[in-house]
């Protein structure tokens, strides 16, 4: 399904929690939505999901817009890290109600899950752990087989081993069914190598939409000595630049195989680095 983000603001009282951002996504292929907290990654996908209206501009999925628009939230499944479900409902009400919701449920992986994640079906969601009730809505997510799945921090309470356990699962479900799946997470080195194209928010703003493949390619830190540096970077697109006694760190958007035969210190920069490079105010 093709997203249409146009000119997207959304205002909270005095707030601009979105910013008159545009971009599109072309499905299928999985996201990774990066921002600090408050960029407004949240509310960006609220509206996606069709649960608050925007301020101002809009969003289209294959031309239409998702607010009040059951036809089309039945393609859209948005877990969030928490309050997704009614705290008096069984753990197998919840499951119901959503397999009547998505046409695309899956009931065969729903059941696999309960039993990967060990749930209790007649458990009610308030007595849940917090590792629980995210594991209620990871099954949720995948077994609704959404053309558009969103997850937002969907594994508070998780353990490491769990966590793993649910980015294979998610990544075998994408390769034998594909789907849009927008993933939005402060985890991101455990779950980088899965983004196949990166969106990064800062202050309500769009700061960078980039493959993937791409960011790891061009993205790089050169070290030398401050002349050295200076000198090699005078004509590339810079980040950011650290120094420290008579030494330089300089983060460069270029060509990293270049970079290697100038005889300086080059070595890759992860995407959770880069977005924390990006979004600090002063180089934002």
């Amino acid at each position: 399904m093709k997203i249409e983000v146009k000119e997207l603001s959304k205002k909270y009282k005095e707030k601009d929690a979105l910013k008159n951002i545009s971009f599109t996504l072309e499905g299928p292929k999985i996201y990774g939505l990066l921002g600090r907290n408050g960029a407004g990654k949240t509310t960006f996908m609220e509206i996606l999901a069709g649960q608050i209206l925007e301020t101002n501009g809009q969003i289209l999925i294959d031309g239409e817009t998702p607010f009040d628009n059951q036809q089309l939230t039945e393609s859209i499944c948005l877990i969030k890290e928490g309050q997704n479900f009614k705290k008096d409902l069984k753990v197998k009400n919840v499951l119901k109600i959503y397999s009547y919701f998505y046409p695309t449920w899956d009931e065969k992986l729903a059941d696999e899950l309960i039993q990967e994640y060990n749930l209790n079906l007649n458990a009610k969601v308030k007595t849940l752990s917090k590792g629980m009730e995210s594991a209620l809505g990871i099954i949720v997510g995948l077994a609704s087989k959404a053309p558009i799945t969103i997850f937002d921090e969907p594994y508070i309470g998780l353990d490491a081993a769990a966590r793993k356990r649910f980015y294979e699962i998610l990544l075998e479900e994408y390769e034998t069914e594909k789907r849009t799946i927008i993933f939005s997470t402060h985890l991101i080195d455990e779950v980088s190598l899965l983004f196949e194209e990166v969106i990064i928010f800062q202050e309500g703003s769009l700061v960078l939409k980039e493959e993937a493949d791409i960011l790891r390619n061009n993205t790089y830190a050169i070290s030398g000595t401050i002349p050295e540096v200076e000198a090699y970077v005078e004509d590339k697109e810079v980040i950011q630049k650290k120094q420290l006694a008579g030494m330089m760190t300089a983060y460069v958007y270029g060509n990293l195989q270049e970079a290697k035969s100038q005889g300086l210190d080059v070595e890759g920069i992860p995407i959770q680095d880069l977005m924390i490079y990006l979004t600090e105010r002063k180089g934002a």
